[in-house]
């Protein structure tokens, strides 16, 4: 317990569901600090029973960083900052169904994000997570050490691309393909988080390519290895939705992978995505270069 804040542990790798906050009001700054420190403790957090605005969601999210705006996909009219991500019972893909680390193809990726139940299947449509620290400590010291050393290639062209998952047309959201060459970006293949100092693997299927100065089939072997590791079910924890119901996590140090399911049924959630401070994205990006040299 903090303050009047319940925390309640989920799972032994990662996960803690908080009770004893109003989301939507205006939370003492004591309040928002305890929940950061719960979340890069925890890595992901839940929350019951909230009843949120596109503007309050924004607003709580805020408190931690400045709100992305998602390169390919629409926000809302007047608020783009706010996703709603959508599946209607008619579509067949959802969004988010692979494991994956929002952002990670921009160069300086996403510190967290805020999902929000507003409507739910009657049943299906859970979230996994996967913590990328408790991957990475479960490594041998060898290939630890290994790791350390080297960087990954990062870029949306894949995932967005016509056949990518992201980009397959839904009836419910408005999702850009990535056209032409849409950057690439190289982070260390081990992050330090920069609030904890724990080390974490960042890599994940959808926008690692390859890694930094490697061909692509020189890559593969590795990649594949890390990424069956990453994924393995005592790493994990598993959320059931309920409406208003809501997940914020660490993109620094965990995967996650939406559930499809719950067909012929609607799931409608409304997401804001948290970028770093620019003091922090910039001691992030020292962490970074210090670890390349």
């Amino acid at each position: 317990m903090t303050g009047t804040l319940k925390i309640r542990r989920v799972a032994g790798a990662l996960g803690a569901e908080i009770s004893g906050v109003d989301l939507s009001a205006d939370l003492p700054d004591a309040t928002v600090a305890a929940i950061r420190k719960a979340l890069v403790e925890h890595q992901v957090i839940f929350f019951r029973d909230q009843e949120l605005t596109p503007a309050q969601q924004a607003a709580f999210g805020a408190r931690f960083g400045p709100l992305n705006i998602h390169p390919y996909v629409a926000g809302m009219a007047g608020q783009p900052e706010v996703m709603e991500i959508v599946k209607e019972p008619a579509d067949k893909v959802n969004f988010g169904g692979g494991w994956h680390s929002d952002m990670s193809f921009l160069e300086t990726p996403a510190i967290g994000s805020i999902l929000y139940a507003v409507e739910i299947p009657e049943f299906g449509g859970d979230t996994l997570f996967a913590s990328q620290a408790a991957a990475y400590d479960a490594l041998s010291p060898g290939l630890k050490a290994t790791l350390d050393t080297l960087s990954a290639v990062h870029s949306a062209s894949r995932e967005y691309s016509a056949q990518g998952h992201s980009a397959q047309k839904r009836a419910g959201m408005q999702v850009a393909e990535a056209d032409g060459y849409v950057g690439e970006y190289v982070h260390p293949m081990v992050l330090v988080h920069p609030e904890t100092g724990r080390k974490a693997l960042y890599v994940n299927p959808a926008f690692t390519l390859r890694i930094d100065g490697w061909k692509t089939s020189e890559s593969k072997a590795l990649l594949d290895y890390l990424f069956n590791h990453c994924r393995y079910e005592g790493f994990t924890c598993r959320f059931s939705w309920t409406a208003g119901s809501v997940a914020f996590w660490d993109n620094r140090s965990v995967w996650h992978f939406a559930l499809n399911d719950y067909p012929g049924q609607r799931r409608h959630m409304r997401r804001v995505t948290v970028d770093p401070w620019p003091a922090m994205a910039e001691q992030a990006r020292e962490v970074e270069l210090a670890g390349a040299r």
